[in-house]
């Protein structure tokens, strides 16, 4: 299990003394604990489980990306270059991700699939996208594929 992959990383940077990645892996774990919390109070009484904890590590690299961009716009290159970091600490725990022409070929499956002809089909695409390739796909580029192909 993924969570079990993280804690054990994080033990193993803590004996390292390798401060970045233990300070990045407590942050996952952190915030992972809030998903916990606040699905409780849902009422479900399981962990959350891997496919939400891949879609929370997507979001905390895709927060870092725009970090990046305002630390490079304000010239503070030291401060991108540390969530640098952290995004290559926490993409070690996804699963790789697909290529462009992968993708594209996903995408061309599956509207084939569909059926789909028009934008009011977008929706049903990428749903079936997300059902497949749910951790393993960049959906901001499958959904611009999806857009150019079906306008």
């Amino acid at each position: 299990m993924l969570r079990t992959e993280i804690s054990e990383a994080l033990k193993d940077s803590m004996r390292a003394k390798e401060e970045r990645a233990t300070s990045t892996l407590r942050l996952i774990l952190a915030a992972l604990k809030d998903r916990d919390i606040a699905a409780r109070g849902k009422g479900k009484d399981e962990p959350v489980g891997d496919d939400e904890l891949i879609l929370l590590l997507q979001s905390m690299i895709k927060q870092r990306h725009d970090s990046i961009t305002a630390y490079t716009k304000g010239g503070r290159q030291d401060l991108a270059d540390a969530e640098a970091e952290e995004i290559t600490i926490i993409e070690r725990f996804l699963p790789e991700q697909m290529g462009d022409d992968e993708i594209a070929g996903a995408v061309e499956a599956v509207i084939t699939e569909c059926e789909a002809s028009s934008l009011k089909q977008m929706g049903q695409v990428m749903a079936a996208l997300r059902e497949r390739h749910a951790g393993c796909m960049d959906f901001s580029k499958a959904s611009q594929l999806v857009k150019d192909k079906l306008a």
